[in-house]
Formats: C-alpha cells, sequence, structure tokens
C-alpha cells in the first residue's frame, strides 16, 4: 500500500503563494488518483484538489479553482499542489490522500482509503 507524506507547509502572508509536495513512501503513486484535503480548527474537512490516476483529470472546489493548481511528477513519485493568491481562510492544516484507480471527481466525495499526517499552512493578513 501506499503511504503518502506532505511537506512545504509554513506561515505566508495574504497574497503569497506556497506549494505543497506528497511523496509516495512504500511504493509509487502508479494507479492511484491524490486528492488535498484540509481542515481549519473548529471545522470539517473540506476537499481542496485532486488529480486523476491515469489521465491527469483535476478537479477543484469553486473556493480554489483558478488559485490552487494540483500536478504529479509520476518519476518523482510526488503529487503537488500549487496555492497561489492565498487568503487567510486558506489556513488549515492540509492532507494528501490516495486511493486506487478513482476518478478525480469522485476522489472529492470519498472518504479515500490512504492517508498523510498533514502539514500546516498558515495565512496571516
Amino acid at each position: 500500500q501506499v503511504q503518502p507524506v506532505e511537506s512545504g507547509g509554513g506561515l505566508v502572508q495574504a497574497g503569497d503563494s506556497l506549494r505543497l509536495s506528497c511523496a509516495a513512501s512504500g511504493r509509487t503513486f502508479s494507479g492511484y488518483s491524490v486528492a488535498w484535503f484540509r481542515q481549519a480548527p473548529g471545522k470539517e474537512r473540506e476537499f481542496v484538489a485532486a488529480i486523476s490516476w491515469n489521465n491527469g483529470n483535476t478537479h477543484y472546489p469553486d473556493s480554489v479553482n483558478g488559485r490552487f493548481t494540483i500536478s504529479r511528477d509520476n518519476a518523482k513519485k510526488t503529487v503537488y499542489l500549487q496555492m497561489n493568491s492565498l487568503k487567510p481562510e486558506d489556513t488549515a492544516v492540509y492532507y494528501c490522500a490516495a486511493d486506487f484507480r478513482l476518478s478525480a471527481q469522485t476522489m472529492s466525495v470519498v472518504r479515500p482509503s490512504y492517508w498523510g499526517q498533514g502539514t500546516q499552512v498558515t495565512v496571516s493578513s
């Protein structure tokens, strides 16, 4: 099974950019769709982005569409989340999750099987 490992979180100012990385530990992401979720204190987990296992299709909610971009580098066994024009409301713990051969859209409505430990993103105003 694959174990996602996140990195790249930190403290930034509103309007800044940040790139999160999700590395595959144990095996590659080959055959796995990967998604990012986030959870702010006192709030429910929120879907942020997903990329499919086969054709690179992506899916985003309206809250981040146009600001966030998910991509994958299969050679580096890594999935990235590029976050631009960050807002204070983007502050949360960001989690990377993976599941086998699901569409990007399905990743937004199910709880994927494999999760990382999370990385904190804090956006100051």
